[in-house]
Formats: structure tokens, sequence, C-alpha cells
């Protein structure tokens, strides 16, 4: 998946816990405000490159993060993915 995926939270804490697991990963992100298209709990949000999918997915999994959603920039706005 190209472009860049867009991480939504409810909560400032589980965003922050992400952005720390990520680069402890080394996954490139970027913490950015939740664009306004997208409802969640929490203000920040993480950005990261289309093609780090499937590690980020393993990271939230695997410790249990609570995450909105992820989402990718469309026409119309922003599309949800399924986990």
């Amino acid at each position: 998946m190209d472009g860049w995926l867009v991480m939504a939270f409810d909560s400032t804490q589980q965003a922050l816990r992400a952005e720390m697991l990520l680069e402890y990963a080394e996954v490139d992100i970027d913490l950015c405000p939740t664009p306004k298209e997208i409802t969640a709990g929490c203000a920040l949000s993480i950005r990261f490159p289309g093609h780090a999918l499937g590690a980020v997915r393993e990271i939230i999994v695997s410790e249990t993060v609570e995450i909105r959603g992820i989402y990718s920039p469309s026409a119309m706005g922003y599309d949800n993915i399924k986990l």
C-alpha cells in the first residue's frame, strides 16, 4: 500500500504509547493532529507509510494498544482499514 496512513486513538495515553513502541521498532512515523474527518477521542494521531502497515498491525496487536482505527486518505475524506 502506497502513501501515508493515519492511526487514530481514543486517548492521548494510547497515542503516546503507540508512538514509543513504533519508534522503538524503527517504524517511520509522524505525530500529527487527528484529521477533522476522523471522529476520535484524542486530538493526536500517528501517520506512517502504507508499506509499514504489517509491522504496525503486529505491534498494535502484540502490545494490545487501543486504537480507534487506521485510515487511508480518499476522495471523500478517510476510509477505515479493517484490521
